[in-house]
Protein backbone atom coordinates (compact mmCIF):
# COMPACT_ATOMS: atom_id res chain seq x y z
CA UNK A 1 0.00 0.00 0.00
CA UNK A 2 3.15 2.29 0.14
CA UNK A 3 5.13 4.36 2.13
CA UNK A 4 4.91 7.82 2.94
CA UNK A 5 7.10 10.19 4.76
CA UNK A 6 5.99 12.84 6.96
CA UNK A 7 6.38 16.12 8.83
CA UNK A 8 6.05 16.88 12.58
CA UNK A 9 3.18 18.75 11.22
CA UNK A 10 1.61 15.83 9.17
CA UNK A 11 2.51 13.74 12.04
CA UNK A 12 0.44 15.28 15.29
CA UNK A 13 -3.23 15.71 13.80
CA UNK A 14 -2.57 11.51 12.89
CA UNK A 15 -1.71 10.71 16.79
CA UNK A 16 -5.27 9.90 17.65
CA UNK A 17 -6.53 8.50 14.33
CA UNK A 18 -3.68 5.25 13.28
CA UNK A 19 -1.49 3.40 15.78
CA UNK A 20 1.90 4.37 16.65
CA UNK A 21 4.65 2.62 16.63
CA UNK A 22 8.05 3.05 18.48
CA UNK A 23 10.75 1.04 17.11
CA UNK A 24 13.43 2.18 19.29
CA UNK A 25 15.09 0.38 21.91
CA UNK A 26 12.87 -0.63 25.04
CA UNK A 27 15.33 1.29 27.13
CA UNK A 28 14.59 4.48 25.12
CA UNK A 29 11.21 3.60 25.48
CA UNK A 30 10.83 3.82 28.63
CA UNK A 31 12.20 6.72 29.26
CA UNK A 32 10.28 8.65 27.18
CA UNK A 33 8.00 8.44 24.33
CA UNK A 34 5.16 10.28 22.38
CA UNK A 35 2.03 9.24 24.67
CA UNK A 36 0.46 6.98 22.31
CA UNK A 37 3.03 5.19 21.01
CA UNK A 38 3.30 1.38 21.29
CA UNK A 39 6.73 -0.07 21.85
CA UNK A 40 8.12 -2.77 19.13
CA UNK A 41 11.67 -2.51 19.42
CA UNK A 42 13.82 -3.24 15.95
CA UNK A 43 17.10 -3.82 18.58
CA UNK A 44 16.48 -4.54 22.32
CA UNK A 45 19.37 -2.75 24.59
CA UNK A 46 21.73 -5.39 24.20
CA UNK A 47 21.25 -5.36 20.28
CA UNK A 48 21.50 -1.76 19.76
CA UNK A 49 24.69 -1.04 21.29
CA UNK A 50 26.14 -4.33 19.38
CA UNK A 51 24.93 -2.35 15.84
CA UNK A 52 26.32 0.68 17.35
CA UNK A 53 29.93 -0.48 17.71
CA UNK A 54 29.85 -2.34 14.59
CA UNK A 55 28.84 0.89 12.62
CA UNK A 56 31.56 3.33 14.64
CA UNK A 57 34.53 0.63 14.84
CA UNK A 58 34.13 -1.14 11.70
CA UNK A 59 31.86 0.12 9.01
CA UNK A 60 28.32 0.71 7.94
CA UNK A 61 27.75 -2.52 6.02
CA UNK A 62 28.80 -4.25 9.25
CA UNK A 63 26.37 -2.78 11.16
CA UNK A 64 23.69 -3.16 8.23
CA UNK A 65 24.36 -6.96 7.88
CA UNK A 66 24.54 -7.65 11.51
CA UNK A 67 21.17 -5.59 11.70
CA UNK A 68 19.79 -7.87 8.98
CA UNK A 69 20.60 -10.94 10.75
CA UNK A 70 19.33 -9.83 14.36
CA UNK A 71 15.71 -8.39 11.94
CA UNK A 72 15.30 -11.62 10.25
CA UNK A 73 13.77 -13.48 12.75
CA UNK A 74 11.55 -10.65 14.20
CA UNK A 75 9.48 -10.26 11.21
CA UNK A 76 6.59 -12.44 11.85
CA UNK A 77 6.48 -11.48 15.20
CA UNK A 78 6.31 -8.24 14.28
CA UNK A 79 3.77 -8.64 11.90
CA UNK A 80 1.68 -10.07 14.16
CA UNK A 81 2.36 -6.99 16.54
CA UNK A 82 1.03 -4.78 14.44
CA UNK A 83 -2.45 -6.30 13.03
CA UNK A 84 -3.05 -7.01 16.75
CA UNK A 85 -3.16 -3.28 17.29
CA UNK A 86 -5.11 -2.41 14.17
CA UNK A 87 -8.25 -1.20 15.54
CA UNK A 88 -10.79 -3.84 15.36
CA UNK A 89 -13.72 -1.54 14.39
CA UNK A 90 -12.11 -1.06 11.28
CA UNK A 91 -9.87 -3.85 10.78
CA UNK A 92 -9.77 -2.90 6.73
CA UNK A 93 -7.74 0.24 7.48
CA UNK A 94 -4.65 -1.48 7.61
CA UNK A 95 -2.52 1.98 8.51
CA UNK A 96 0.31 2.51 10.78
CA UNK A 97 2.91 5.24 11.62
CA UNK A 98 6.20 4.11 12.46
CA UNK A 99 9.15 6.31 14.19
CA UNK A 100 12.98 5.23 15.80
CA UNK A 101 14.96 8.08 17.25
CA UNK A 102 15.68 10.34 14.09
CA UNK A 103 13.72 8.29 11.13
CA UNK A 104 16.75 6.34 9.98
CA UNK A 105 17.59 2.89 9.65
CA UNK A 106 15.66 1.61 11.91
CA UNK A 107 11.97 3.07 11.09
CA UNK A 108 13.19 2.46 7.14
CA UNK A 109 13.69 -1.59 7.93
CA UNK A 110 10.44 -1.63 9.91
CA UNK A 111 8.50 0.29 7.66
CA UNK A 112 9.52 -1.89 4.47
CA UNK A 113 8.39 -4.50 6.42
CA UNK A 114 4.99 -3.80 6.95
CA UNK A 115 4.75 -2.10 3.39
CA UNK A 116 5.43 -5.91 1.96
CA UNK A 117 2.85 -7.61 3.85
CA UNK A 118 0.32 -4.71 2.96
CA UNK A 119 -0.23 -2.00 5.38
CA UNK A 120 0.34 1.42 4.26
CA UNK A 121 2.76 2.82 6.38
CA UNK A 122 3.38 6.68 7.63
CA UNK A 123 7.29 7.26 8.30
CA UNK A 124 8.37 10.43 10.36
CA UNK A 125 10.99 12.52 9.04
CA UNK A 126 13.16 13.33 12.01
CA UNK A 127 11.50 10.75 14.28
CA UNK A 128 11.49 11.22 18.11
CA UNK A 129 14.19 13.94 17.89
CA UNK A 130 11.53 15.90 15.76
CA UNK A 131 8.50 15.16 18.15
CA UNK A 132 11.09 16.46 20.72
CA UNK A 133 11.65 19.78 19.19
CA UNK A 134 7.96 20.15 18.32
CA UNK A 135 7.10 19.70 22.48
CA UNK A 136 9.42 22.71 23.23
CA UNK A 137 8.21 24.75 20.65
CA UNK A 138 4.52 23.55 22.17
CA UNK A 139 5.83 25.49 25.36
CA UNK A 140 6.81 28.80 23.62
CA UNK A 141 2.96 29.14 22.53
CA UNK A 142 1.30 32.22 25.26
CA UNK A 143 -1.63 30.27 26.29
CA UNK A 144 -4.54 32.09 27.36
CA UNK A 145 -5.33 30.08 31.16
CA UNK A 146 -7.69 30.93 33.72
CA UNK A 147 -5.79 30.18 36.83
CA UNK A 148 -7.64 28.18 39.58
CA UNK A 149 -6.03 29.32 43.03
CA UNK A 150 -6.58 28.78 46.85
CA UNK A 151 -4.70 27.13 49.70
CA UNK A 152 -4.19 23.70 50.34
CA UNK A 153 -7.40 21.46 51.03
CA UNK A 154 -9.60 24.00 49.14
CA UNK A 155 -10.52 21.33 46.59
CA UNK A 156 -8.81 22.51 43.65
CA UNK A 157 -8.61 19.07 42.05
CA UNK A 158 -12.00 18.23 42.65
CA UNK A 159 -13.39 21.73 40.74
CA UNK A 160 -11.19 20.37 38.09
CA UNK A 161 -12.72 17.88 37.47
CA UNK A 162 -16.01 19.05 37.39
CA UNK A 163 -14.53 21.78 34.83
CA UNK A 164 -14.00 18.67 33.04
CA UNK A 165 -17.23 17.21 32.80
CA UNK A 166 -19.16 20.43 32.20
CA UNK A 167 -16.96 20.33 29.08
CA UNK A 168 -14.94 23.52 30.08
CA UNK A 169 -11.41 23.63 28.70
CA UNK A 170 -8.92 22.36 31.63
CA UNK A 171 -5.71 20.58 31.70
CA UNK A 172 -5.20 18.63 35.01
CA UNK A 173 -1.38 19.49 35.74
CA UNK A 174 -1.18 17.14 38.96
CA UNK A 175 -2.90 14.44 36.70
CA UNK A 176 -0.37 14.40 33.96
CA UNK A 177 2.31 14.52 36.64
CA UNK A 178 1.25 11.53 38.41
CA UNK A 179 1.95 13.87 41.30
CA UNK A 180 -0.89 15.43 43.87
CA UNK A 181 1.78 18.63 44.73
CA UNK A 182 2.96 18.02 48.14
CA UNK A 183 5.52 15.83 50.33
CA UNK A 184 1.91 13.45 50.15
CA UNK A 185 1.50 13.88 46.92
CA UNK A 186 3.12 10.46 45.79
CA UNK A 187 1.09 8.57 48.43
CA UNK A 188 -0.45 5.68 47.03
CA UNK A 189 0.47 6.30 43.37
CA UNK A 190 2.55 4.78 40.93
CA UNK A 191 6.10 6.06 40.44
CA UNK A 192 6.76 9.30 38.55
CA UNK A 193 7.53 9.03 34.57
CA UNK A 194 10.61 11.23 34.02
CA UNK A 195 10.32 15.13 33.24
CA UNK A 196 10.85 13.97 29.64
CA UNK A 197 7.56 12.15 29.53
CA UNK A 198 5.92 14.46 31.48
CA UNK A 199 6.39 17.22 28.96
CA UNK A 200 5.29 14.78 26.17
CA UNK A 201 1.89 14.24 27.87
CA UNK A 202 1.47 17.91 28.58
CA UNK A 203 2.20 19.26 25.21
CA UNK A 204 -0.20 16.98 22.96
CA UNK A 205 -3.00 17.58 26.10
CA UNK A 206 -2.17 21.65 25.47
CA UNK A 207 -2.66 21.38 21.94
CA UNK A 208 -5.60 18.81 22.17
CA UNK A 209 -7.43 21.47 24.39
CA UNK A 210 -6.46 24.60 22.68
CA UNK A 211 -7.34 22.96 19.53
CA UNK A 212 -11.25 21.69 20.41
CA UNK A 213 -11.71 25.22 22.45
CA UNK A 214 -10.48 27.87 20.11
CA UNK A 215 -9.64 31.33 21.79
CA UNK A 216 -11.48 30.02 25.29
CA UNK A 217 -9.09 30.25 28.37
CA UNK A 218 -7.94 26.91 29.53
CA UNK A 219 -8.57 26.51 33.36
CA UNK A 220 -4.94 24.96 35.16
CA UNK A 221 -4.28 24.75 38.54
CA UNK A 222 -1.83 27.11 40.35
CA UNK A 223 1.31 24.70 40.90
CA UNK A 224 4.29 24.86 42.27
CA UNK A 225 6.93 25.22 39.38
CA UNK A 226 8.16 21.08 40.50
CA UNK A 227 5.72 18.70 41.02
CA UNK A 228 7.21 15.75 42.68
CA UNK A 229 10.20 14.79 40.48
CA UNK A 230 9.01 16.82 37.70
CA UNK A 231 9.06 20.34 36.36
CA UNK A 232 6.85 22.73 34.45
CA UNK A 233 9.11 23.72 31.71
CA UNK A 234 10.01 27.31 32.13
CA UNK A 235 8.59 28.97 29.39
CA UNK A 236 5.21 27.21 30.28
CA UNK A 237 5.58 28.63 33.70
CA UNK A 238 6.66 32.04 33.03
CA UNK A 239 3.18 32.01 31.13
CA UNK A 240 0.76 30.46 33.95
CA UNK A 241 3.07 33.10 36.27
CA UNK A 242 1.44 35.70 34.39
CA UNK A 243 -2.36 34.65 34.12
CA UNK A 244 -5.21 35.58 35.75
CA UNK A 245 -6.03 33.36 39.09
CA UNK A 246 -9.15 33.39 40.48
CA UNK A 247 -8.16 32.83 44.19
CA UNK A 248 -10.81 30.23 45.78
CA UNK A 249 -11.18 31.45 49.73
CA UNK A 250 -12.47 28.37 52.18
CA UNK A 251 -12.22 28.17 55.71
CA UNK A 252 -9.26 26.86 57.75
CA UNK A 253 -11.31 24.41 59.19
CA UNK A 254 -12.79 23.31 56.00
CA UNK A 255 -10.03 22.97 54.62
CA UNK A 256 -8.48 21.05 57.50
CA UNK A 257 -11.79 18.51 57.58
CA UNK A 258 -11.06 17.84 53.70
CA UNK A 259 -7.86 17.13 54.08
CA UNK A 260 -8.58 14.77 57.41
CA UNK A 261 -10.94 12.89 55.18
CA UNK A 262 -8.58 12.91 51.82
CA UNK A 263 -5.24 11.72 53.60
CA UNK A 264 -6.71 10.54 57.19
CA UNK A 265 -6.92 7.12 55.90
CA UNK A 266 -3.03 6.29 53.88
CA UNK A 267 -1.02 4.81 55.57
CA UNK A 268 0.51 5.85 58.77
CA UNK A 269 4.29 4.66 57.94
CA UNK A 270 3.64 6.58 54.74
CA UNK A 271 2.45 10.03 56.37
CA UNK A 272 5.44 9.73 58.42
CA UNK A 273 7.81 9.79 56.12
CA UNK A 274 6.17 12.37 54.41
CA UNK A 275 6.26 14.47 56.97
CA UNK A 276 10.07 13.72 58.09
CA UNK A 277 10.67 14.60 54.52
CA UNK A 278 10.09 18.50 55.50
CA UNK A 279 11.49 18.67 58.65
CA UNK A 280 14.26 21.07 57.35
CA UNK A 281 10.99 23.71 56.34
CA UNK A 282 8.59 22.60 58.62
CA UNK A 283 11.06 22.74 61.75
CA UNK A 284 12.25 19.92 64.34
CA UNK A 285 9.48 21.02 66.73
CA UNK A 286 6.59 21.19 64.67
CA UNK A 287 7.41 17.74 62.94
CA UNK A 288 7.69 16.09 66.00
CA UNK A 289 4.87 17.36 67.53
CA UNK A 290 3.17 16.40 64.20
CA UNK A 291 4.29 13.20 64.31
CA UNK A 292 2.87 12.52 67.47
CA UNK A 293 -0.83 13.38 66.76
CA UNK A 294 -0.29 10.76 63.95
CA UNK A 295 0.57 7.94 66.37
CA UNK A 296 -1.92 8.71 68.50
CA UNK A 297 -4.63 8.60 65.35
CA UNK A 298 -5.58 12.89 66.08
CA UNK A 299 -5.17 13.40 62.59
CA UNK A 300 -6.63 17.06 62.64
CA UNK A 301 -4.50 17.93 65.42
CA UNK A 302 -1.17 16.22 62.71
CA UNK A 303 -3.06 18.59 59.61
CA UNK A 304 -3.63 21.40 61.10
CA UNK A 305 0.25 22.11 61.57
CA UNK A 306 0.92 20.90 58.32
CA UNK A 307 -1.50 23.18 56.65
CA UNK A 308 -0.55 26.10 58.36
CA UNK A 309 2.54 25.29 57.01
CA UNK A 310 1.71 24.76 53.33
CA UNK A 311 -0.34 28.08 54.08
CA UNK A 312 2.33 30.31 54.54
CA UNK A 313 4.38 28.56 51.63
CA UNK A 314 1.46 28.91 49.30
CA UNK A 315 1.24 32.93 50.23
CA UNK A 316 4.76 33.41 49.87
CA UNK A 317 4.54 32.03 46.43
CA UNK A 318 1.04 33.96 45.15
CA UNK A 319 2.75 36.92 46.80
CA UNK A 320 5.95 36.19 44.68
CA UNK A 321 3.97 37.20 41.51
CA UNK A 322 4.62 40.58 39.99
CA UNK A 323 1.33 42.30 38.97
CA UNK A 324 -0.60 40.20 41.42
CA UNK A 325 -3.12 43.17 41.68
CA UNK A 326 -4.49 43.19 38.43
CA UNK A 327 -4.27 39.13 38.05
CA UNK A 328 -6.08 38.22 41.52
CA UNK A 329 -9.56 37.76 41.97
CA UNK A 330 -10.85 36.65 45.12
CA UNK A 331 -13.87 34.40 45.02
CA UNK A 332 -15.32 33.57 48.20
CA UNK A 333 -16.74 29.80 49.05
CA UNK A 334 -18.47 28.18 52.18
CA UNK A 335 -17.25 24.73 51.87
CA UNK A 336 -15.38 22.17 49.49
CA UNK A 337 -17.95 21.10 47.11
CA UNK A 338 -16.51 20.28 43.91
CA UNK A 339 -19.97 20.67 41.29
CA UNK A 340 -20.95 23.43 43.01
CA UNK A 341 -17.80 25.54 43.56
CA UNK A 342 -17.10 25.15 39.81
CA UNK A 343 -20.84 26.16 39.02
CA UNK A 344 -19.89 29.34 40.77
CA UNK A 345 -16.61 29.65 39.46
CA UNK A 346 -17.81 29.41 35.56
CA UNK A 347 -20.80 32.02 35.95
CA UNK A 348 -18.09 34.39 38.12
CA UNK A 349 -15.66 33.72 34.99
CA UNK A 350 -18.81 34.37 32.67
CA UNK A 351 -19.86 37.55 34.26
CA UNK A 352 -16.38 39.17 33.66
Amino acid sequence: MGIEKITIEGFIPLLKKYPVIDVRSEGEYNHAHIPTAYSLPLFNNDERKIVGTLYKQKSREEAIKKGLEIFGPKMKGMIDFAEEIIPKNNPSNKTVIVHCWRGGMRSAGVAWLFDLYGFKVYTLVGGYKAFRNWVLEVFQIKFKFTILGGYTGSGKTIILQELRKMNQPMVDLEGIAGHKGSAFGRIGLPMQASTEMFENKLAIELIHISTLYPNEPIWIEDESQRIGNVSIPHQLWETIRSSRINFINISFEERLNYLVDTYGKLDRNELEEAITRIQKKLGGLEMKTAIEYLKINDMHGCFSILLKYYDKLYKKSLESREQLKTLLQNVDLENVNGKQNAEILINRTNGQ
